[in-house]
């Protein structure tokens, strides 16, 4: 930059310079008058340069074509040096011109812009003949830089759909920018030791299919997502953390018997605890199983009484509206095998608040006994699961650890699924999975 033509010495003079591109005018005013805002005009061609980042390159037009797009034309400076498309590495000599290509860029003042360009094809010492990269979009993109990581960040937040209305580009092209930010992010990312695995699945599709997913419970971070619920989806997780598992010291799961598995396989060392979440649905859904079954033996006012009670035995009794309580105190006073199964139910919630290990494992025993005893069918079967897991249930007493926050996790899944109204194919999904979930670095 030279020096202004005036100088503070002579408040009255005009200054003025340019700036590759950049045309300014400052006015000086004398003290004792008002003073005035200087007037900085800057055209639009530097202003893309910034934006695109370009060094090698200028823009040498920008024209408002038919349709009411921009179209930027850039071309390269004099003879300075191309980056190579393979390696990227600068190079002098060039073989001629491609033809011309078109990016798609940010809207500028809401009017969308295009650059064009033909990109040269340099003479690579180590490649050969090749491409120019360009510094302003990625290889064979169709957008550039600056609106491919706007796509990626409103691609988080919005349905695919609503993100390529948004900035006018085919669905297609999101998907496409979405996978190449995920795998991006997957190369990138840091994972620090991991000491407690927390394991979960998510429904992908009708008809019993699922994802399953592994996550760093003390980070709450998701690691890594599988088809499937089997025990070869487990195992692949463990061929991928490699080297890892030998830093895990507990995991958090429930009972399904491919995981543990799995685990006792591949992770010898780690101390299995079952989630409390899972196993109090497990004994929810025993009490209504038991509440259907009644039901059905029920007649007339009997069992029109028992209709929309269900709720009513599997809510925590603090949960319960104002107007339930009274309804639920009513039923309790009946013999009916569904109070028993609600009493039992809430009896199991003492085992929680044990803090000795030995205590715990005497609670239990009491409690099987009398689920065993009860004459009703899913508490009994209930009951036996507890005792083929006792080991799991008991490390939690030691741990105290659980999936809340896994559960929390999937229900953010469950909502970028809704957003969508779902995913045809389940390669998208997961792509979303990773991309709104697994807090991946975005490229800048």
């Amino acid at each position: 930059m030279c020096a202004p033509e005036a100088t503070c010495m002579n408040p009255y003079r005009v200054g003025s310079w340019k700036n590759k591109g950049a045309s300014v005018k400052l006015e000086i005013q004398h003290p004792s008058r008002p003073r005035k805002e200087a007037q900085i005009p800057m055209r639009l061609a530097y202003l893309l340069r910034s934006h695109l980042r370009l060094q090698a390159h200028r823009v040498v037009r920008v024209r408002r074509r038919r349709g009411g797009k921009l179209e930027a034309r850039v071309e390269r400076i004099g003879k300075r040096k191309l980056k190579c498309g393979q390696c990227g590495r600068r190079v002098g000599g060039t073989r001629g011109q491609s033809a011309e290509r078109r990016w798609q860029d940010l809207k500028v003042l809401g009017i969308p812009l295009v650059i064009v360009y033909a990109p040269w094809r340099v003479d690579c010492p180590v490649c050969g003949v090749k491409r120019e990269r360009v510094p302003w979009a990625r290889k064979r993109a169709r957008v550039t830089r600056p609106l491919g990581r706007a796509v990626a960040v409103w691609a988080r937040r919005l349905s695919w759909t609503d993100t390529a209305a948004l900035f006018g580009v085919n669905w297609k092209t999101v998907v496409k920018i979405v996978r190449q930010a995920v795998d991006f992010g997957l190369k990138r990312r840091r994972i620090a030791p991991v000491s407690v695995l927390g394991v979960d699945e998510v429904s992908r599709a009708k008809g019993h299919k699922y994802f399953t997913l592994f996550y760093d419970l003390k980070r709450g971070l998701l690691l890594w997502v599988g088809e499937d619920r089997t025990e070869a989806t487990a195992k692949a997780f463990f061929d991928w953390f490699g080297e890892g598992v030998k830093h895990v010291t507990a995991a958090c799961l429930d009972m399904w018997a491919p995981y543990v598995a799995a685990f006792k396989a591949r992770a010898e060392k780690a101390v299995l605890v079952f989630d409390r979440f899972h196993l109090v649905r497990h004994l929810n859904e025993a009490v209504d199983e038991v509440r259907r079954a009644m039901v059905r033996e029920l007649k007339g006012d009997e069992r029109a009484e028992m209709k929309g009670t269900r709720y009513l035995w599997l809510k925590n009794p603090w949960n319960l509206k104002v107007a339930e309580r009274p309804r639920l105190a009513a039923l309790l006073r009946q013999h009916l095998p569904i109070v028993k199964a609600y009493l039992l139910k809430e009896s199991f919630r003492d085992f929680w608040s044990h803090q000795v290990r030995e205590e715990a494992g005497k609670f239990l025993k009491h409690w099987f006994w009398m689920a065993t005893h009860s004459r009703l069918k899913p508490l009994r079967e209930f009951a036996w699961r507890l005792r083929r897991h006792e080991e799991g249930i008991l490390a939690w007493i030691d741990l105290r650890i659980s999936n809340g926050a896994v559960e929390g996790m999937n229900t953010k899944i469950q909502s970028v699924a809704r957003r969508a109204f779902g995913f045809r194919t389940s390669s998208h999904f997961k792509l979303a999975i990773y991309h709104c979930c697994a807090d991946l670095p975005l490229p800048s």
